[in-house]
């Protein structure tokens, strides 16, 4: 997929609400509306050709273009269904294991189920799930970089975004003591210095817990920058590569890649592991370290609580996080 080219050479701005590295938006009013059906699409696609999940007029996007497939397999039963996502991508970075919902109305229902003459009552809801992954599969065929692995009736309360226990990314770094392979050029950030594990490991479990992140995230007006981090984690594989592995229970825009690029300047010997915990207390962006590239970023899982907990963890998520007394 080519790109256009943006203009005077600048990324195309982000929407206010947008939080690229899998943040939670504000608090709104996310149930279905009254007689709607709620799907929920598992989902995996290479960010490489795309500005990002977020739909922006005059660019591709994962939204946009899943979007647009829905439009023309619902083009006589309007409006098309909006996504709403777990967790919204940055430009270039990818997904193995996103997780979006959308609302069909009760016309638009009827419309992928209907009654056939001597078949008597379809297995609904079943059938309905299975027409919208067969017939939007059918459309992201011509957009191989989107993989649809399954649609399914989301359970009562289910929200993609609200109803997330948990987002796990993943982030690549081919450093001097690494297999450059050029089939995984796209995933994998190649870095120009050798870097220590072991102290990119003790720096990053410093990180681990519930903090104000400021520090290591892009601010946006009215946004809480507090988030529990509840794993950091490197190893090299096997080619030599380095692997980050965090989970949290959400990452405010740009918070995976400015942890990792702080390890990294640890990992360089630019930094003392321990001045990372400094850097956060003093909630203020520095630049005593760099934000890492996108393309080394992958959405490898979301966690969601069993049927039962749906409701009540989309409620919990909406409710404003503070610190403890003592942070």
């Amino acid at each position: 997929m080519s790109l256009p080219e943006p203009v005077d050479g600048a990324l195309p701005s982000v929407p206010a609400d947008l939080n690229p590295d899998g943040a939670l938006a504000e608090p709104s009013d996310s149930m279905p509306p009254s007689g709607s059906t709620r799907i929920r699409v598992d989902l995996a696609y290479d960010g490489t050709g795309f500005f990002g999940w977020a739909r922006q007029p005059g660019y591709p996007t994962v939204q946009g273009q899943i979007e647009e497939g829905l439009g023309a397999i619902l083009k006589r039963h309007q409006p098309t269904p909006d996504l709403v996502v777990a967790g919204r991508t940055d430009t270039g970075v990818h997904a193995l294991g996103q997780v979006a919902h959308f609302d069909l109305n009760a016309d638009q229902v009827d419309s992928l189920v209907r009654l056939k003459r001597g078949r008597g009552v379809p297995k609904y809801p079943n059938e309905l799930a299975t027409m919208v992954q067969r017939r939007l599969a059918g459309i992201l065929v011509t957009q191989p970089e989107i993989v649809l692995h399954r649609a399914t009736l989301a359970p009562p309360g289910f929200d993609a975004r609200f109803s997330a226990l948990w987002r796990r990314y993943e982030y690549r770094i081919s450093d001097t003591g690494a297999l450059r392979d050029p089939l995984q050029r796209f995933r994998t950030t190649w870095h120009g210095f050798k870097l220590d594990l072991g102290l990119m490991q003790e720096a990053a479990a410093t990180l681990i817990g519930l903090h104000d992140f400021a520090t290591y995230c892009k601010p946006r007006p009215g946004a809480t920058t507090i988030r529990t981090l509840q794993s950091f984690e490197w190893r090299r594989d096997p080619d030599g590569v380095l692997v980050a592995t965090l989970q949290a229970d959400a990452f405010c825009h740009s918070m995976v890649r400015a942890l990792v690029g702080a390890c990294v300047s640890v990992g360089e010997g630019k930094l003392v592991g321990t001045r990372l915990v400094d850097l956060r207390v003093n909630r203020a962006r520095t630049s005593e370290f760099k934000v890492m590239q996108p393309h080394g970023l992958t959405l490898m899982e979301v966690g969601y609580p069993e049927d039962a907990g749906m409701a009540i963890r989309a409620a919990q998520t909406r409710a404003r996080r503070e610190l403890p007394e003592d942070e």
